[in-house]
């Protein structure tokens, strides 16, 4: 091959042969396209087109004249009959280009068939109607360029036809309407295709159906539709077939004018004092479109245009300020269409006029009448506009700006074209994601983020409805574009539009499914993004297990019997597993029915479990998913992208929490698939593991200290209820260590049944502790009732057949009521049990039916003991030596030890670990108080007691102990003596 540019020349021949039946048949060839050919036998002969490949180099592009002779045929074709070749006419040419491979082009009439056409790309520089009318090659191959078919009314001329018509409704699209292009084929037509060129472009893009494309086809005729017409629409129309062995190409322009909202303006209105800012400058910038257009400024000659990306601007310079108030328009026209009017209204500020004064905060506003908005340009590479409101007031508002990287608006542009139904999903997505990895490192506005994130919505929808299959390299695209989402401080785009954060999860969670096949398995981790998949063979593993190493560690799973349901026919299952950090911080703080109006906290993990199988995503299945240590009472949860009008919120329906028991851990257990989490009330106790082991050992304490109170009291009953007054004090006391060791033993047994609505066990559990927590306060009530009446009326004496009645009444019949009420009305809503805990629900209001009556019957009791305190104090520390005050002092000690925990006041600390949210102090102290309640009430409502102690030691020592005082609220002589006031009583 010589080092310059050769000319390679493939030939057909036109021979004449004599007495053959192809010749006969065939018709004769005159000129093509006005390439000359040889002479033509004046002698009446019959010829036939005989096509045959001949390479001939000429380094110098010269025709040699010496090709006109005579030929022979090759010998396969001489033992039919000799032939003369009478001339040569030239169907290809070829180049050797600067890279080395050969340009082959066709001449006028001729062509590369469809099978030739799609085993080469087209030649770059080649612009011509005809699809395949220059190829490249790699190396030189026989072939040549087809002569094209004729058409049936032009077969004299020999002029190809193509075989169908391309029409539309009209070549002007007004915006707003709708296009319609009608393809009516003549031939058997296949591999149709729809392209756009847009304006200034040499690539055409492929349109496929979307939201505004449609395509129809039925036999002899196709149509393209496209609604809602806009100038992105506008440009040259191809439709692409094959028939007869070619490639065909149909076009057709379109036309879209402009709108008022397609030309940007700045600023769109102004006022201004002429004393400041004498001169100023008004701007109009319009798109690039195919119709061409004029601008001019009205009033006003002094305007100047210049080029910006993708768009042309006419700025007009005012340089005297006018008078008055004036109205500028831009008038942009085209022919034959209406002119296009784009006003700016101008305000002149005025002597008297109230105005903002001149500021520099950002970026330099000038004077600004009260009531307007002052507007600046947004910096380089930005579109958009910084405003700024001056108030009624003359004092400036907060500056307000839309100012976006224009390279996010033009991807964002790009994923709207490619949803509408311009371009190849297949291709475009990962493009797309690429570029916006590359640019999210830029994105330092509220704005540039809602750009970003109706990118990425865009292309979520176009790669869930074309199933597009990403790469490995478009996912970690996806991820790291994610991650810096997710580390982005823009809380105010998040607090003002608080859907993007659902719209966000959506976007991710679609796309992170869509990773080909043949990529799995693939792990992936970030800060705040953890990726894992796996496509599942044939043999299905025991349950799909999978662990993350997030704080708190998160591990989850899918028991076999779901993944068996998905497989059909070896239908190979894919398994995405996404953890988002951070991302339930940008969440609307939206939940749904069952988990009330309350404000809760998260582990700041979202799971996102995506199961696929046969090219469809699967919503159904198990899933157990362990959150690690959670605080307070937890609610597994997932996010509902349908709650609250498109909004979103959490909802736990289909879903339950329970603890580990291998663990202190929380496991969620849902029965669908989606974006998992658990949330925790913000001022529940605290998940200490101390403070869980010092529960259990108190409640165990208590149990084993009420069973010795039953004990004491099966040896001294007789001895200490010899009057009416110790009748009903111990009766009330005995009946509140009865109810009392009955609640701490269902409560205690409780943590180790299976929490939830469908146990019948921890339901019955949770019925039975309320009750008897109720009636161990409803009696604390009566026996604090009985005191308050032996204070108040000394000498009016009980009887127990009235009182003993009364006191069974009020300590079980209104426990009773209030349990069987709160089961009836909050089991059937579904509000009973809370969530992983057999004990009421705190949400739905089961709770406030048992904390309502504790704190009220606390209330009384405090009274109670407040009345006993004060009859303790008086005379004695008013009137009496100090000894007697010393004592006095002793004795109310020695009551509030012995009465408050009898009286259960220790339940008053309960509001302080509602208030309290940071300390744990309050929760310790509760826990301490409560659970050894029982302790306390052996100690010091039991053992305390003259009486019980002289029984006891009667029945053990069997000896007559002294006499000694004891405090008058733990006997019964002693409350005649404090009602009398005496200074014995302290004593």
């Amino acid at each position: 091959m010589v080092c310059s540019p050769t000319c390679l020349l493939l030939l057909t021949m036109t021979l004449p042969l004599l007495g053959s039946p192809a010749a006969r048949a065939s018709q004769p060839v005159s000129k093509t396209g006005g390439i000359p050919r040889g002479g033509v036998p004046s002698a009446p002969v019959e010829s036939v087109l005989v096509s045959v490949y001949v390479h001939l180099d000429f380094p110098d592009k010269t025709w040699p004249l010496a090709l006109s002779r005579t030929l022979t045929l090759p010998a396969a074709l001489a033992s039919a009959s000799p032939g003369t070749l009478t001339s040569l006419s030239l169907t290809t040419e070829c180049d050797v280009n600067l890279e080395g491979h050969i340009d082959c082009s066709c001449l006028s009439g001729y062509q590369w068939n469809a099978s030739v056409c799609s085993r080469h790309r087209p030649c770059q520089a080649f612009r011509s109607d005809r699809p395949c009318g220059c190829l490249v090659f790699s190396q030189p191959e026989p072939g040549y360029c087809q002569l094209l078919p004729p058409g049936e009314e032009l077969s004299a001329s020999c002029l190809p036809a193509v075989p169908g018509n391309l029409s539309l409704n009209s070549p002007l699209q007004m915006p707003g309407h709708t296009l319609n292009l009608t393809l009516l084929i003549s031939q058997e037509a296949t591999n149709l295709n729809w392209f756009l060129r847009h304006p200034g472009s040499h690539r055409p893009v492929l349109l496929q159906p979307g939201t505004q494309v449609s395509l129809t086809s039925s036999r002899g005729q196709a149509a393209l539709t496209i609604s809602n017409m806009s100038h992105h629409w506008a440009g040259e129309y191809m439709s692409c077939f094959e028939a007869q062995g070619f490639k065909w190409n149909l076009y057709q322009v379109v036309r879209v004018p402009l709108e008022v909202t397609d030309v940007v303006r700045l600023p769109e209105q102004l006022s201004v004092s002429c004393a400041t800012s004498p001169g100023f400058q008004l701007s109009c910038c319009l798109p690039r479109t195919n119709l061409a257009y004029t601008a001019a400024w009205s009033p006003g000659a002094d305007a100047s245009s210049f080029n910006m990306s993708g768009s042309q601007c006419l700025v007009l310079a005012v340089q005297h300020c006018p008078a008055a108030d004036t109205t500028y328009t831009c008038d942009l026209q085209s022919h034959g269409l209406t002119p296009l009017r784009v006003p700016v209204s101008v305000t002149i500020i005025q002597d008297g006029d109230i105005t903002c004064p001149k500021d520099s905060s950002g970026v330099a506003w000038n004077v600004t009448k009260a009531g307007h908005v002052a507007q600046a340009p947004c910096p380089v590479n930005k579109s958009g506009v910084v405003k700024r409101s001056c108030g009624p007031d003359g004092v400036w508002g907060p500056i307000r700006s839309s100012c976006t990287d224009e390279r996010l608006l033009a991807l964002l542009t790009r994923a709207r074209l490619l949803q509408a139904g311009q371009g190849k999903p297949d291709e475009e997505v990962p493009q797309i994601l690429r570029e916006l990895s590359g640019q999210v490192a830029g994105a330092s506005s509220p704005s540039d983020l809602l750009t970003l994130l109706r990118t990425m919505k865009c292309l979520a929808k176009v790669a869930a409805k074309a199933r597009v299959q990403l790469e490995r390299s478009a996912l970690e695209n996806l991820l790291t574009t994610t991650d810096k989402v997710l580390d982005m401080d823009t809380s105010s785009l998040w607090t003002e539009k608080p859907r993007v954060g659902s719209t966000f999860l959506l976007a991710v969670e679609t796309l992170a499914r869509s990773l080909c096949p043949q990529d799995h398995p693939f792990t992936f981790s970030l800060p705040n993004v953890q990726l894992q998949t796996r496509l599942l063979g044939p043999t299905l593993p025991a349950d799909y297990k999978i662990s993350f190493s997030t704080w708190p560690p998160l591990h989850a799973q899918i028991p076999r019997h779901t993944l068996a349901l998905l497989r059909h026919n070896g239908t190979k299952v894919s398994i995405t597993s996404l953890v988002l950090q951070k991302l339930d911080q940008l969440l609307p703080s939206n939940y749904g029915q069952g988990l009330g109006d309350s404000l809760y906290t998260t582990p700041g993990l979202v799971l996102v479990i995506s199961i696929m199988a046969d090219g469809q995503t699967f919503h159904q299945g198990e899933v157990i998913m362990d959150f690690g240590h959670t605080k307070g009472t937890p609610h597994c949860v997932f996010w509902d992208h349908n709650l609250f009008p498109g909004k979103g919120g959490w909802s736990r329906e289909g879903c339950q929490a329970q603890a580990a028991y291998a663990s202190l851990t929380t496991q969620c257990i849902c029965q669908h698939l989606t974006a998992f989490s658990i949330l925790m009330s913000p001022h529940t106790v605290p998940d200490d593991r101390a403070l869980a082991l010092l529960s259990q050992l108190g409640l165990g304490a208590s149990i084993l200290a009420l069973l010795v109170c039953l004990g004491v009291y099966r040896l001294v009953w007789r001895v200490v209820v010899r009057n009416k007054v110790a009748y009903f004090r111990h009766t009330a006391l005995l009946n509140v260590v009865l109810c009392l060791l009955a609640a701490d033993t269902c409560f205690l047994g409780a943590t180790l049944l299976p929490p939830g609505s469908h146990s019948p066990l921890c339901l019955t559990a949770t019925f039975l502790c309320h009750f008897f927590y109720l009636a161990t306060f409803f009696w604390m009530l009566a026996q604090a009732l009985v005191l308050a009446h032996q204070l108040l009326f000394v000498f009016q004496q009980l009887s127990i057949h009235r009182v003993l009645p009364l006191m069974v009444l009020l300590g079980y019949l209104c426990p009773l009521g209030f349990a069987g009420v709160t089961l009836g009305l909050y089991l059937p809503r579904g509000q009973y049990l809370r969530e992983g805990e057999c004990w009421l629900d705190g949400k739905g209001g089961a709770l406030y039916t048992f904390v309502g009556p504790v704190l009220a019957i606390v209330g009384v009791n405090g009274l109670v003991l407040a009345m006993a305190v004060l009859k303790l104090l008086r005379p004695s520390l008013s009137e009496g030596p100090p000894v007697e005050k010393r004592q006095a002092l002793l004795g109310v000690i020695k009551a509030l030890l012995i009465l408050t925990p009898i009286f259960g006041l220790t339940w008053g600390l309960g509001l302080a670990t509602l208030l309290e949210e940071v300390s744990t102090v309050p929760h310790y102290i509760f826990t301490i108080l409560n659970t050894f309640q029982g302790v306390f009430i052996l100690l010091f409502g039991c053992l305390t007691d003259k009486k019980v102690q002289e029984a006891l030691r009667k029945h053990f020592c069997r000896t007559q102990l002294p006499n000694s005082t004891v405090s008058l609220a733990t006997s019964e002589s002693s409350i005649s003596e404090c009602s009398k006031g005496g200074s014995e009583a302290a004593r």
